[in-house]
C-alpha cells in the first residue's frame, strides 16, 4: 500500500479524539509533581515543611513554562503545583488540549529534572473556564488552598519534630480548627502570621516592561530600551486584595484585546 493511502486511512485514528478549546474560553493549565511528597522528604530530603531551594526549583520551572512557546500571562506556584493562565487570544496548535497538556508536562518534567539532577515527573490537567470571574475564583481557590496547607504543614511538622508519629500528628492536626492551629504554633513561639508570605500564599510570576539603559559607541550616547521580563512576586496579597490583583492585572479588557 502506498504511503499516502496509509497516511490518509490511519491519520483519522490518531486525531479522532482531538479536542480544541473553543474561542472565548479561558485556558488554565495546572501541573502537579508526581510522587513529590515522598521525593522531597525521603529521596531529596528537603527541609520540612518548606524549603527555599525547592521553592526556587518550582519558581524557575514556572518561569521556564512561561517562555516555552505559549502566550502565558500569569504563573502561580505553591507547594508542588503550578497554575498557568493563557492569554485569551492564544491560539497555538489551534488550542488542541492534547498538545497543550503533553508539551507543558514534558517541559516541566525536563526542566525540573535537569535543575535537580534527578528524575522528576509532572502530570497536567487543563481547565476550560467560561469567564473572567471564574478565572479570578480559580486563582483565589488555589491561593486559599496554599494558605490552608501551609498552616496544616507547620503544625504537622512541628509535632513530628517533637517526636510524634505520623498517625498521631495527622490526627491531632485534623481535629483542630483554624484558630486552634494558630494557638498550637503560638504555644511553641511560632507566629504563623509572621512567617514568610511565599510559604502561606505561594508565588506569582508575570510579565513586566523593564527599562534598560545602554550605550551606543557609534553615537557616543546613552540609549534606552524597553524589555519584557518575568517578575517573581514572593509577597502576594491576601484574600480579597489578591482577587482584585488577579482581576486588574490579568482580566481587564486591555489584556483581552491586546
Amino acid at each position: 500500500m502506498r504511503f499516502d493511502d496509509l497516511d490518509q486511512r490511519l491519520r483519522v485514528f490518531e486525531t479522532a479524539y482531538d479536542f480544541c478549546v473553543p474561542p472565548e474560553q479561558y485556558i488554565v493549565v495546572r501541573l502537579d509533581g508526581k510522587g513529590f511528597t515522598r521525593l522531597t522528604k525521603e529521596v531529596w530530603q528537603f527541609d520540612a515543611p518548606f524549603d527555599i531551594c525547592f521553592r526556587d526549583l518550582m519558581v524557575e520551572t514556572t518561569a521556564h513554562l512561561m517562555q516555552c512557546g505559549f502566550n502565558i500571562i500569569y504563573g502561580y506556584t505553591q507547594s508542588d503545583e503550578i497554575s498557568l493562565l493563557f492569554h485569551p487570544l492564544e491560539n497555538s496548535f489551534n488550542r488542541k488540549t492534547r498538545k497543550i497538556i503533553s508539551i507543558l508536562a514534558a517541559e516541566a518534567s525536563a526542566k525540573f529534572s535537569l535543575m535537580q539532577g534527578d528524575l522528576a515527573i509532572f502530570d497536567t490537567r487543563i481547565c476550560i473556564l467560561p469567564n473572567a470571574k471564574t478565572v479570578e475564583d480559580y486563582f483565589r481557590w488555589r491561593h486559599e488552598d496554599a494558605h490552608r496547607n501551609a498552616l496544616n504543614a507547620h503544625c504537622y511538622w512541628m509535632l513530628r519534630k517533637e517526636g510524634e508519629s505520623v498517625n498521631t500528628a495527622t490526627a491531632q492536626v485534623k481535629g483542630l480548627n483554624r484558630q486552634a492551629k494558630h494557638d498550637l504554633l503560638l504555644s511553641r513561639d511560632i507566629n504563623f502570621n509572621e512567617l514568610p508570605a511565599w510559604q502561606k500564599r505561594g508565588t506569582g510570576l508575570y510579565w513586566q516592561d523593564v527599562e534598560k539603559i545602554g550605550f551606543n559607541p557609534k553615537s557616543n550616547q546613552a540609549t534606552t530600551s524597553i524589555r519584557r521580563e518575568i517578575f517573581k512576586n514572593y509577597e502576594l496579597a491576601l484574600g480579597d486584595d489578591y482577587s482584585q490583583f488577579i482581576q486588574k492585572q490579568f482580566l481587564l479588557e486591555k489584556n483581552e484585546s491586546s
